[in-house]
């Protein structure tokens, strides 16, 4: 399967940030990325978002309508906000998957749920979101927050997601998106393209990773075009909403 993937893709290529990559090689390209912010990653997007992105994420499983019991999934859960949310929403009844396709943010997500004491209701899977392991209509919820924008095949990830939800589960998504205030757009960019790489060099000592997070925000679909992708993909009652003037959204998709 894998290689016959490899051989339709030969020739055709994507983004990687600004640059034109070929579509083979944005998963490594991107994998390289999270390799080297692994272990920087919690403070990193502390001093990006001078906290903020910890209320987004909040609000994000607030409105998610999770309940105890369910079994969920979240996909490039990274080190583990969103999985930490969902555990204490599912209860001790539920359960949550933690997945990731970098081993070291998946080995970063595992520690820091152990130390926070959350081990009891949570799993932990290494998992391309273009293809789950999963069983058809395994979950109750499935979430993704600040990951669709890396995946090299978005559509396909958006239709796995559909197929591993039950009928009547829902799909969020909490992603950068397209700022709505010119003001605002202005210092987002001068932040984005000027403070961060420096932050990242500083921080990370990695200012290119920094640089090309920043790029592919710019390069993700924005908000009605990816609500028309949930929709092509298969999804329901899609709907979205903006926080922070754009800077951010939420997209939910029902599986009818």
């Amino acid at each position: 399967m894998e290689q016959a993937d490899n051989e339709a893709n030969k020739g055709r290529t994507t983004h990687f940030g600004y640059r034109d990559v070929a579509v083979e090689d944005k998963a490594r390209l991107v994998h390289g990325v999270f390799a080297s912010v692994a272990g920087k990653y919690d403070l990193m997007n502390d001093l990006m978002s001078l906290g903020v992105h910890r209320l987004w994420k909040r609000h994000f499983i607030a409105i998610s309508g999770i309940q105890p019991g369910q079994r969920v999934l979240d996909i490039a859960g990274g080190t583990g906000d969103i999985a930490a949310l969902m555990s204490k929403q599912v209860g001790a009844r539920g359960s949550v998957v933690l997945s990731d396709i970098n081993a070291p943010m998946l080995t970063a997500g595992r520690r820091h749920m152990e130390d926070r004491g959350m081990a009891g209701n949570i799993e932990y899977c290494l998992a391309n979101a273009e293809q789950l392991p999963f069983a058809d209509a395994e979950f109750d919820a499935v979430t993704i927050a600040f990951g669709l924008r890396n995946v090299t095949d978005q559509p396909a990830a958006l239709k796995e997601m559909l197929r591993v939800l039950k009928h009547g589960g829902r799909a969020m998504i909490l992603e950068f998106s397209k700022v709505k205030f010119e003001a605002l757009k202005k210092i987002y960019d001068i932040y984005s393209f000027s403070v961060l790489p420096r932050l990242g060099k500083i921080i990370a000592d990695d200012a290119d990773s920094y640089r090309y997070l920043a790029e592919s925000i710019r390069k993700h679909p924005g908000q009605d075009e990816l609500a028309g992708m949930l929709e092509e993909a298969g999804f329901s009652n899609v709907t979205y909403r903006n926080m922070t003037g754009g800077v951010v959204a939420i997209h939910s998709g029902q599986h009818a």
